[in-house]
């Protein structure tokens, strides 16, 4: 069972995907939002899918949103593939590097990604995204933060790099731009997914591959991300915490032109699907 949402921006309405076949989630709730993962929503989903009770849907031609409405925050960690951290010339940290990223930035998995005007260092990161479930705060262990997952997708954590190194302060400027962070297309509930840390990630730059990697490479695995997170912040249902890049990003490759208005990028997570964006000029 995958979660995605449909409709025009602004007007999605929830969906199932199971088996090349979509159902209105409308029976059950309205939107895939903080409150309907908190209540035990996807169990409900799910029983209703088995049970029958969700009309089948036809696709075609239907945009694909976001598949979690509104999250009330993007919680990021950076360097956290040792890989990734070489290839820059950083060392392995200590303890993981978290950082924020404005929710606004969250969009569709096939809408078009605004390269900020001015801007020359716009750079491309696949990661393995995580949406919280559950109220998340001191959380004792990774067991504990096994029970506030609600599932994984895709992630398409977009940089300026020029922004968020060249300019002072925080990374949260060349992170944080309009559109900066596509989701999707699915949601898959956690106990579809199984182990988080065997999938793999792959990315391409009009056609060319320039990720491909491992979850298994993850210098803190998922849920001591979340374990370690909640002890500085409140993780909330809806919350998405992105979870870092392994290596292949512009930054790190001399020669390597970065985004410009008009390049295609298409990302993939084994079993959470595929984006494909299309950049053009803010």
């Amino acid at each position: 069972m995958r979660l995605l949402r449909v409709g025009e921006l602004g007007a999605e309405r929830p969906a199932v995907e199971r088996e090349d076949r979509w159902f209105d989630a409308r029976p059950v709730t309205d939107d895939f939002d903080g409150a309907f993962l908190a209540g035990g929503g996807i169990g409900r989903l799910r029983a209703a899918l088995d049970a029958g009770r969700l009309p089948e849907m036809s696709h075609e031609a239907l945009r694909i949103g976001a598949p979690v409405a509104r999250p009330g925050k993007v919680v990021c960690i950076g360097l956290n593939y040792r890989d990734h951290a070489a290839e820059i010339g950083a060392a392995v940290p200590e303890e993981p590097v978290v950082f924020m990223k404005d929710p606004s930035t969250v969009i569709g998995p096939y809408d078009d990604v605004l390269v900020p005007r001015g801007s020359t260092k716009t750079d491309w990161e696949v990661e393995l995204g995580v949406v919280i479930g559950s109220t998340a705060r001191y959380l004792e262990d990774t067991d504990a933060a096994r029970d506030v997952v609600a599932g994984y997708l895709v992630s398409h954590d977009v940089s300026e790099r020029e922004w968020q190194l060249e300019r002072g302060g925080t990374w949260d400027k060349g992170k944080s731009c309009e559109t900066f962070n596509p989701t999707g297309p699915y949601l898959v509930p956690a106990e579809d997914v199984g182990d988080p840390q065997h999938l793999g990630l792959r990315l391409w730059v009009n056609g060319v591959q320039r990720q491909n990697g491992s979850t298994a490479d993850m210098i803190f695995p998922v849920l001591e991300v979340l374990r370690y997170v909640s002890r500085f912040m409140v993780l909330n249902p809806g919350d998405l915490v992105n979870t870092g890049t392994p290596a292949g990003v512009a930054l790190a490759l001399p020669g390597t032109p970065y985004l410009r208005p008009g390049d295609a990028v298409e990302l993939e997570i084994d079993g959470l699907g595929r984006q494909r964006q299309v950049m053009r000029q803010a």
